[in-house]
C-alpha cells in the first residue's frame, strides 16, 4: 500500500533507524521522519509485542533538547511500545487546546496529527498505516494513493482519526485525474464522500493574497545589537472557507490571515523548516506567509536562519507566488551565510522549474533595498554565486532586468558597482539582448570609475558586443 522511499522497512531496519535519528538529535528530514513515523504505527498494527521488543531498548532521552521532529518520534515510540491505556483517544488529545498565534498554524496541524497518533497508540486503537504518508518528498499525497488507502481501511472496518485524513487532504491537491474521482466516489465511508468532494474541487482553495508594507520610514542606522533599520514586506491572505469540516487545530490556517498581527509567536516553538512546507505542499505561499516574520529577522536583525524552508518552498509541488518570492528576497541578503546559500539554490530551482517570477522579485528586491531592509553587499554576493551556478545567470539575469532601473534610478548608484559587474556577467552567460536605459545613460558619463566600467559592460554585452 505504501510504496518507494515511504515504504515500511522491515522490523529490525525500523529499529537502527530510529536509534539512529534519536541519537543524532538533528532534523531527519521530511523522508525519513514520515516514513519512521508510518513504521511505528504499521508494525503496532502487525505485531505491537514484536515492536515494543524492537524498540524498547532504544534511548529515548536526551541531554541536549533535540530538533521538533526528533522529540516527535521519541514521543510516538513510546506511546507504541508503553502500556495501552483504554482512557487514552484521539479526542483527549484535543483537550485543552488553545490558539496563541496565527503565525503557527501549520505547527498547529502538524502538533495536532501527532498527538492524535499518539493517542491511538496508547489506547491500543491500531490502524494499518497513516493516510498522511507522503507520496513524494515534498509531503504531497497522491490522489489515488488517498483513495486507496482509504478503501483498504473501509475493508477493515477501520474509522481514520480526523487530523490524520485532515493532514491527508491538505497534502493532496493538484490537477486531479477524472477517473480517480470516480474512484472516490465510488467509496461508502463518511469520510470516502469527504474525499470526493475534496477531489472534486482539486483541494484547498487557493486563498485570495494582499502585499502590506509597515508603516513609518526606514530608521536611522543603529549599533544596538538586534536592531532593525528597515521595514519589511509581508503577505497576508483571506479566509478559507471549509474549516468546519477540519479539527479545530486546523482553523488557524482557514482564518483570515493578518501579517502584522501582535502575537506571542517568539515564545513558541520555530516551524521553519521543510516539515512546515510539507504540511501544506501545494499551497507553499501560505507557509512562506505565515512565517515571513521570521524569514526577514534573519537579513534585518540577528534572527535564527531558515535554510532547509527557503530550499523546500522552491521545491513544494504549488505555486510560487509573492510569499515565496519575498522569503527568497529576504534569503538572499540574509546574515547567516548558510540561508543565503540555500536562497540561491531557491532562486535557481525555481528558474529551472519555471516558477520564477523575476520581475516580482526584482520589484521586491528594489524596494526592500529602498527601505533599509536588505544589504545591497550580500545581495551582491549571492547573485554573484548564483551567476557561477548552471543556469543560474539567466535566473539572475531575469531578476536584474527588472531591479537594476529602480535601483539606478531610486538608491545611490554609487553603491551598485559590484552589482553591475554580476549584472554583465549574467547578461553575457545568458545571451540577454535589449537595452536599460539607465544603464546606457550611466554608460556614457565620462570617467573611469569601477560603476562606469561595469556600466559599459553590462550595456555591451546587452548589444551583443
Amino acid at each position: 500500500m505504501i510504496e518507494g522511499e515511504f515504504a515500511v522497512p522491515s522490523l529490525g531496519a525500523l529499529a537502527d533507524e530510529v536509534a539512529t535519528v534519536l541519537a543524532g538529535r538533528h532534523d531527519p528530514g521530511v523522508v525519513v521522519f514520515e516514513r519512521l513515523l508510518n513504521a511505528v504505527v504499521s508494525h503496532g498494527f502487525r505485531d505491537r509485542q514484536a515492536l515494543a521488543a524492537a524498540l524498547g531498548g532504544v534511548p529515548r532521552e536526551f541531554k541536549v533538547i533535540p530538533h521538533g521532529q526528533v522529540a516527535c518520534l521519541a514521543t510516538i515510540v513510546g506511546a507504541a511500545i508503553g502500556p495501552v491505556r483504554a482512557e487514552g483517544s484521539g479526542e483527549n488529545s484535543r483537550a485543552g487546546w488553545l490558539e496563541l498565534c496565527q503565525h503557527e498554524a501549520l505547527g498547529y496541524i502538524a502538533g495536532a496529527r501527532a498527538g492524535e497518533v499518539a493517542a491511538r497508540l496508547r489506547a491500543g486503537d491500531h490502524v494499518p498505516f497513516l493516510l498522511s504518508v507522503p507520496s513524494r518528498p515534498t509531503g504531497a499525497v497522491e490522489p489515488h494513493a488517498l483513495v486507496e488507502r482509504l478503501t483498504e481501511y473501509e475493508r477493515l472496518g477501520i474509522r481514520p482519526g480526523p487530523a490524520d485524513l485532515g493532514q491527508a487532504l491538505l497534502r493532496c491537491g493538484g490537477p486531479i485525474d477524472p477517473d480517480v474521482v470516480r474512484a472516490a466516489e465510488s467509496l461508502e465511508s463518511v469520510e470516502g464522500v469527504r474525499l470526493a468532494a475534496w477531489l472534486r474541487q482539486d483541494g484547498l482553495p487557493h486563498p485570495a493574497g494582499r502585499r502590506e508594507r509597515e508603516a513609518g520610514e526606514a530608521e536611522r542606522p543603529s549599533k544596538r545589537r538586534g536592531a532593525r533599520i528597515g521595514r519589511r514586506i509581508l503577505v497576508g491572505h483571506e479566509a478559507i472557507e471549509g474549516r468546519g469540516a477540519f479539527p479545530r487545530q486546523f482553523w488557524s490556517l482557514f482564518r483570515v490571515f493578518e501579517p502584522q498581527i501582535s502575537c506571542p509567536h517568539w515564545t513558541l516553538p520555530d516551524y521553519r523548516d521543510a516539515h512546515t512546507v510539507a504540511t501544506l505542499p501545494w499551497h507553499p505561499d501560505i507557509a512562506a506567509a505565515r512565517l515571513l516574520t521570521g524569514v526577514a529577522s534573519a537579513a534585518d536583525q540577528d534572527g535564527r536562519g531558515s535554510p532547509a524552508f527557503l530550499e523546500a518552498l522552491a521545491a513544494a509541488d504549488g505555486p510560487a507566488g509573492p510569499a515565496v518570492h519575498l522569503a527568497v528576497a529576504y534569503g538572499l541578503a540574509s546574515l547567516p551565510e548558510r540561508d543565503r546559500e540555500a536562497a540561491v539554490r531557491a532562486l535557481v530551482l525555481l528558474a529551472e522549474r519555471g516558477r520564477l517570477d523575476g520581475e516580482l522579485l526584482g520589484r521586491e528586491l528594489t524596494e526592500l533595498v529602498e527601505l533599509g531592509t536588505l544589504r545591497v553587499p550580500l545581495l551582491t554576493e549571492s547573485l554573484r554565486a548564483a551567476v557561477a551556478v548552471p543556469e543560474g545567470a539567466g535566473a539572475v539575469w531575469a531578476v536584474l532586468a527588472t531591479a537594476l532601473p529602480g535601483l539606478l534610478a531610486r538608491t545611490r548608484p554609487q553603491l551598485h558597482g559590484a552589482l553591475l559587474a554580476v549584472a554583465a556577467d549574467s547578461a553575457r552567460l545568458s545571451g540577454a539582448r535589449g537595452e536599460l536605459p539607465e544603464v546606457t545613460a550611466l554608460a556614457r558619463r565620462p570617467g573611469s570609475s569601477q560603476l562606469l566600467k561595469q556600466a559599459r559592460r553590462l550595456r555591451d554585452a546587452l548589444a551583443g558586443t
